[in-house]
């Protein structure tokens, strides 16, 4: 199972953070700090994979990737595989740059409901629920054309012209 989902940039600061566990905002605070400590104190030329134990208890692994200013990280438990999860991330961001036409922190900070849109759509509930970024994009499309359909229903009607006022 997945626990945690985070995109964090280099300054330390998370740009999404999703628990799959509930955590109090506190210890989730703490657990972006732990991590983004681990994170960039580690070089370049080391594995992505990583045991977090000590941070997220027994069994549990961490795996990140570094794209320009942002780190992408997921914690998992014993029961997924690494590279799947390293792979994930892949389409993650893959799914990101589509949506985005390469995705930076900003699309991060200004385009946060999205973000988890796109999320929700791999991921669910700790859950690993599509790995194909073309069936993610199409879905979220579908979501934004009902999210448009409903902004243009009015519920208040229109005037029409030649009725008179009272």
């Amino acid at each position: 199972m997945i626990k945690a989902v985070l995109i964090i940039n280099t300054q330390g600061k998370p740009r999404l953070t999703k628990f799959y566990d509930f955590l109090t905002v506190e210890k989730q605070q703490e657990l972006i700090r732990s991590v983004f400590g681990v994170l960039c104190s580690r070089a370049d030329n080391v594995s992505n994979f990583m045991e977090a134990d000590s941070i997220f208890g027994p069994g549990s692994r961490l795996v990140y990737k570094h794209y320009a200013t942002l780190y992408f990280v997921f914690v998992f438990d014993s029961s997924e595989n690494e590279l799947a999860m390293l792979d994930l991330i892949q389409v993650f961001v893959e799914t990101l740059d589509k949506c985005f036409r390469n995705v930076c922190e900003f699309d991060a900070v200004f385009n946060y409901s999205k973000l988890h849109t796109i999320l929700d759509g791999i991921i669910f509930e700790g859950q690993v629920l599509e790995t194909s970024s073309a069936e993610v994009i199409r879905a979220v499309e579908e979501i934004s054309k009902l999210e448009a359909a409903s902004n243009s229903i009015s519920l208040v009607p229109k005037t029409v012209s030649g009725w008179r006022r009272r």
